[in-house]
């Protein structure tokens, strides 16, 4: 029985056609290029065949990541998307500063002025696409590409803590180490991402990009985990209120939604980074790739900053004067 599914017949057909020794070399060559083909449950394909099937397939991926047409559009679409997201932030932080003036800066004020410096550097850096991924030094580009996620990073943690607060204050358990903890961890985390970014522009090496990646793999890993938990704890505190409580259900929706978005995307940021680290075919930071960063920004900051932003619309209640009683 022939290995490779060729009978006896075929071979001797094949060979009954060289007429001397140069044509008999022709055969054998031809026998040896159809026992080269592979038998893959019932469909036989030769080499020809699957790698050109699968470069017909990412052909549009290619063509795109090298055409400096399509990286133009997508470099300046996404610098679009992020001045429009941050022209929202600035609008609805005009608006809750004109509601409620006397108040001062309030978490929901500096939650979405970070939210506006985050999409504004955004649109910036990528409206200078070039200079920014051609930049002569390393470190120069981690911290221009970095720096903005780590305010997002500063800004999303930030209502993490506003829900703690709430949390905190509804069971009766302490509050006042809630803020120091997580200026202290916002503290470390600019620490060692400084320390790395020294690290790069005094001795550039692959190993130490990569621990910048993992470490930036591993803080949006623990934002999620921190939105699981404070957004998981006052979804169900909020569930146990009375069915007639007012608001009960605007809240829950409120809550649950923002938990999940913001869950999503810091895992998304989680994969990807880490993926990055180890795949060159992945990188981000590179000018390139650019299908690869409209779906990683749009994944993990536009959209998940204009769907909160949108959720988290509503402007806080004005305060009524003199008559007003807090109740403890």
């Amino acid at each position: 029985m022939d290995h490779f599914g060729l009978n006896k017949k075929f071979r001797h057909h094949v060979m009954s056609i060289a007429c001397n020794g140069k044509s008999q070399l022709l055969a054998v060559a031809a026998i040896a290029q159809v026992q080269n083909m592979v038998r893959l449950k019932g469909f036989v394909l030769t080499d020809e065949i699957l790698l050109g099937g699968g470069g017909m397939v990412f052909d549009w991926w290619d063509e795109i990541d090298e055409s400096e047409e399509w990286q133009r559009f997508i470099f300046y679409f996404l610098s679009a998307s992020y001045a429009f997201v941050s022209i929202v932030a600035l609008v609805q932080l005009c608006r809750i500063q004109l509601r409620v003036p006397e108040y001062g800066w309030t978490t929901q004020k500096v939650f979405h002025l970070m939210n506006f410096i985050v999409n504004g550097l955004r649109a910036v850096l990528f409206g200078f696409y070039k200079i920014v991924f051609l930049v002569q030094s390393k470190a120069l580009e981690m911290v221009l590409l970095d720096l903005p996620g780590l305010l997002f990073f500063s800004a999303y943690t930030l209502l993490i803590l506003f829900w703690a607060e709430i949390y905190h204050q509804a069971r009766s358990l302490p509050v006042n180490k809630l803020r120091p903890v997580y200026y202290s961890i916002n503290g470390l985390v600019y620490f060692a991402q400084a320390c790395l970014w020294i690290s790069v522009l005094l001795r550039e090496s692959h190993l130490t990009v990569e621990i910048s990646k993992l470490f930036v793999s591993v803080i949006s890993f623990f934002t999620a985990l921190g939105f699981m938990i404070y957004g998981g704890r006052l979804f169900f505190m909020l569930r146990r209120f009375p069915i007639e409580s007012r608001g009960r259900q605007k809240k829950l929706f409120e809550v649950g939604f923002v938990t999940v978005i913001c869950c999503t995307c810091f895992l998304i940021r989680c994969i990807l980074v880490t993926l990055s680290a180890f795949d060159k075919k992945a990188d981000l930071d590179v000018l390139d790739h650019p299908i690869l960063n409209l779906i990683y920004y749009m994944l993990v900051e536009i959209l998940p900053s204009a769907l909160v932003l949108f959720i988290l619309r509503k402007l806080p209640p004005k305060r009524v004067p003199e008559q007003y009683q807090e109740i403890r």
